[in-house]
This record gives structure tokens, C-alpha cells and sequence, in this order.
């Protein structure tokens, strides 16, 4: 049996029922349903035991959801390749460090160079990974 067929004598449960009245109520801030239609379908659907009790209270609505997109993609259609891009703030704060070092040891003296190639490095792969 799948999830979108149900027989209509299938015992529901409150998890069922709730998703009812919550659909229900989608359909009254739409618009869909009035006020008073709305406590009647809520209370009929509350006291609903079986699947055809749930189905008949909204079978005059349209579908709130979409149907979900297949998972999985073509068979035989490439798929292209997806690029992980590094957010901004990330390539901008390593070049930063890059930067900072760099003016440093022009500057300063040359004893934190060796933190330019790790910098340099670190952004490099920001960017162009």
C-alpha cells in the first residue's frame, strides 16, 4: 500500500486527523471556508474514525501541496556539475590576513613570513574550491 492511497475503511489516527483540521484551517485563511464551516468540518473531522470520514471533509477543496519532485534525477540525462562556492566573508578575511602579513614583513621585519604561504594558502582554497 502506498502513502497516497489509503482505503476509505482504514482506521485513522489522531496524527491523521490533526493534519485534517490543520488543513482545514489552510483552506479557512484562504479564504475557502467560512467561519461555520469550518467548526462543522473541524468537529466532524475530529470525531472521524475512518479515512473516508477524512477524505469526504475535503474532497471539495483543491491540494494544499504540491506533489514532491522525483528524488532522483533522469536516467540518461547528465547531470552538471555542481560548484561549492566559498561565501565572500571567507575569501575577503583570508586575503585580509594575506595582506596584513604581507605589509608586516615589508615593514616590519620578515619574522611572521611564514604565515603569508598558510594564509595564502587558506584563501586559495576559499576561493577556489
Amino acid at each position: 500500500m502506498t502513502r497516497n492511497y489509503r482505503p476509505a475503511a482504514m482506521r485513522a489516527s489522531d496524527a491523521d486527523r490533526d493534519a485534517v483540521v490543520s488543513d482545514l484551517s489552510e483552506h479557512f485563511q484562504a479564504g475557502r471556508l467560512t467561519a461555520t464551516e469550518l467548526d462543522e468540518r473541524t468537529g466532524r473531522a475530529l470525531t472521524a474514525r475512518t479515512w473516508g470520514e477524512l477524505t469526504e471533509l475535503a474532497a471539495d477543496l483543491p491540494a494544499l501541496r504540491p506533489a514532491a519532485p522525483p528524488a532522483t534525477p533522469a536516467a540518461g540525462r547528465p547531470q552538471p556539475p555542481t560548484r561549492h562556492t566559498a561565501p565572500a566573508t571567507a575569501v575577503l578575511a583570508g586575503l585580509a590576513i594575506a595582506a596584513i602579513i604581507l605589509v608586516h614583513a615589508v615593514h616590519g621585519g620578515w619574522g611572521l613570513i611564514w604565515l603569508l604561504w598558510p594564509a595564502l594558502l587558506i584563501a586559495r582554497r576559499a576561493f577556489c574550491h
